[in-house]
């Protein structure tokens, strides 16, 4: 009877330890509240969106995959650290469009991380050779999409609704939170819009000549008119015949203004400023900044003082 009683206990254990040992399976799919969630994003405009996004919901944890003097990820190649960070999280947040060329490999290397791309259903602009944005370029032509789509406000807006619908989808037990934070977030993003357009619009002067690539959308939705750009490439310097047709640039198209990025070096900006006689200001693209909690407003803000910089240098 022992015996019996001994092999009938036995089995109950194994069974049970058995059922441990499914439930402890990620079940993406039906996730439940009481689930730790791991969110990374790819860089800091886009961990700003997804904070906005996931504020309040519990048992989610968010993190920067990249450091905050990394800037764009024109050229950003994947470290140790990135990858264990991403083995170890659910879901991969980025800006798409193009600006995350490692992408191919995270999806290689991590075959059930979860990759929300922020940019789907956005109209892309692109650059032919000399740096030129176009909605339509020819085929003829050496072009690539222009990934910088956040510094369009308008464009930020789709990229939070598309984060927000992500998210739910992948956790359906918040899907409604999710929704109300990006509705209130867009609700922000709308205000800084219409305040943007109200200081813009009345600008008596539109030429501008930015630092690279990052500007084109912003000044599509505000009516400004990139004459030229000093850089082709950030982190490179221009040839002594491009910063001369630059120059010139600024002198035939009645610039009012160069504008660099905090993230780069004015040395070339300088050079033409002196020459042209055009002065030099600051535009923030919003690609670095301290990825903690409390960088809800942060886009926000860099924005308005976007906003402030114009109004000063277009006047």
């Amino acid at each position: 009877m022992k015996r019996k009683f001994t092999k009938v206990t036995s089995l109950l254990l194994l069974t049970l330890i058995m059922f441990m040992g499914c439930g402890s399976s990620k079940e993406k799919s039906n996730n439940t509240s009481s689930d730790k969630i791991n969110i990374v994003t790819s860089f800091y405009p886009i961990y700003i969106s997804t904070l906005n996004i996931i504020k309040d919901v519990p048992n989610v944890n968010l993190i920067n995959m990249t450091k905050a003097q990394t800037g764009c990820l024109h050229d950003y190649q994947l470290a140790p650290e990135d990858l264990k960070t991403l083995s170890t999280s659910d879901i991969f947040v980025v800006n798409g469009a193009g600006m995350e060329g490692f992408l191919d490999k995270v999806i290689s290397n991590e075959k059930d991380l979860d990759i929300v791309d922020a940019s789907e259903g956005i109209q892309l602009l692109t650059a032919d050779a000399e740096g030129h944005s176009h909605d339509d370029e020819d085929p003829n032509h050496d072009h690539e999409d222009n990934p910088h789509v956040w510094v369009s406000i308008s464009n930020n807006i789709k990229q939070v609704q598309n984060i927000a619908d992500g998210l739910a989808k992948y956790d359906p037990v918040n899907a409604d939170k999710y929704k109300a934070n990006a509705k209130e977030y867009i609700s922000k993003l709308e205000s800084l819009k219409s305040e943007m357009q109200e200081g813009i619009n009345s600008l008596p002067n539109r030429n501008i000549i930015t630092f690279h690539e990052a500007f084109p959308y912003f000044a599509e939705e505000f009516d400004l008119n990139i004459v030229g750009v000093i850089a082709l490439e950030p982190g490179t310097e221009p040839s002594p015949k491009e910063l001369e047709e630059t120059i010139e640039l600024a002198k035939n198209n009645n610039v009012k203004a160069l504008f660099t990025e905090p993230q780069y070096t004015a040395k070339a900006a300088t050079t033409i400023s002196k020459e042209a006689g055009v002065p030099i200001y600051t535009l923030d693209p919003i690609v670095t900044g301290d990825s903690n909690p409390d960088s809800y407003n942060d886009y926000i803000n860099k924005m308005k003082q976007n906003l402030e910089t114009l109004k000063e240098a277009l006047k």
